[in-house]
């Protein structure tokens, strides 16, 4: 049996129609995706996304729609599992209080005692583009929701 990674990621604009994403570095890789994470093991996608969002961005969200879920094979970066991502619009329902910067990779006061860091950027919904996120299931996620909003 092949294992499965199930991960859940949250498209947030803000009312300066930019969208919120992450710049991460872990296992000497650096990466651009969008907020979100791992499912746990008895956990629904829609609390696991809640929860992803509390942990790394300390505020709390609403869902609004389903944007997309993976249609084709991706193999994970870091092992040998299948990636199934799942993304969703939200908004936030609490204020947004986290430390964010218009350089890419700012991990100023960032990293961790295991080598990861994270740091979250604004970006311009229309500056946004597929090559700009590292990930095949982010860049596909992007695609439908910025033709949808066109």
């Amino acid at each position: 049996m092949f294992p499965f990674n199930v991960r859940v990621y949250g498209i947030l604009i803000n009312d300066d129609n930019e969208v919120l994403i992450s710049d991460e570095k872990t296992e000497n890789v650096s990466f651009t995706k969008f907020p979100g994470g791992g499912l746990e093991y008895g956990e629904g996608l829609i609390d696991a996304l809640k929860r992803e969002y509390q942990e790394e961005c300390n505020f709390d969200i609403e869902i609004l729609s389903h944007i997309y879920t993976t249609d084709f094979y991706e193999k994970s970066s870091f092992n040998d599992s299948q990636i199934i991502s799942i993304y969703y619009l939200i908004k936030n329902s609490t204020p947004i209080q986290i430390r964010t910067t218009k350089k890419e990779f700012d991990f100023e006061g960032q990293e961790y005692d295991d080598g990861k860091a994270q740091s979250f950027r604004w970006v311009k919904i229309e500056n946004l583009k597929e090559i700009n996120l590292t990930f095949k299931t982010d860049q596909m996620a992007w695609n439908i929701f910025y033709k949808d909003i066109k």
